[in-house]
């Protein structure tokens, strides 16, 4: 019975991951952020699954939409690799939180942690990875991405300090965006989940 409803959810996982991967080409850019960064609502099935049936269920749809996205990469998967690890760095403590403590109260905690969480790590992410894939891939060197920057703000001095006052709590902002629209639609998705992820 237990492989029957893993079964049961990781074939969920996986629809919601298709989800995602949909809603990951559809980013767009915002103001007062350099272009090249987008914004978009694809951890936000990943998310619902974490809460619906446990956070490894919502790394499985990280996983899935980012393996189907690497079929379009233009980063060697680098792009792709970020992206998986800020996902984890949401979904799992907001998952893990709520699945301690079941209401509203702890899914709020746990949204606002994992979004939290996910900010602070995008820091290393983005310096150690997401940044130097730029520079090989695109040609992009560390001057010209701080000049988009200091378009912005002419203040930035280096690319951590860049990072800190843009991308930090652009990531916030990014995982604020999906709690909200994760309670919007809960409640309705949660029974269906659980009618099809229970024999």
């Amino acid at each position: 019975m237990q492989k029957k409803i893993n079964v049961r959810k990781l074939a969920v996982s996986a629809v919601l991951g298709g989800v995602a991967t949909v809603l990951m080409f559809l980013s767009f850019s915002i103001p007062l952020i350099p272009s090249f960064i987008k914004l978009d609502f694809s951890e936000l099935p990943a998310l619902i699954a974490a809460f619906s049936m446990g956070p490894l269920s919502g790394v499985v749809v990280c996983f899935v939409k980012n393996a189907v996205n690497v079929i379009f990469t233009t980063t060697a998967g680098a792009g792709e690799l970020c992206n998986f690890l800020m996902g984890v760095t949401f979904v799992l403590p907001a998952g893990w939180i709520y699945k301690k403590r079941k209401s509203l109260k702890g899914a709020v905690i746990g949204s606002l942690v994992g979004a939290a969480v996910m900010a602070v790590c995008s820091l290393p992410i983005n310096y150690f990875i997401s940044y130097p894939a730029y520079s090989l891939f695109y040609g992009l060197s560390t001057e010209i991405i701080l000049g988009m920057y200091r378009a912005i703000n002419p203040n930035v001095k280096n690319l951590f300090e860049a990072l800190l006052w843009f991308n930090v709590p652009f990531t916030f902002f990014k995982g604020a965006c999906d709690v909200v629209l994760t309670f919007l639609v809960y409640k309705r998705l949660s029974p269906v989940i659980k009618k099809l992820t229970i024999a």
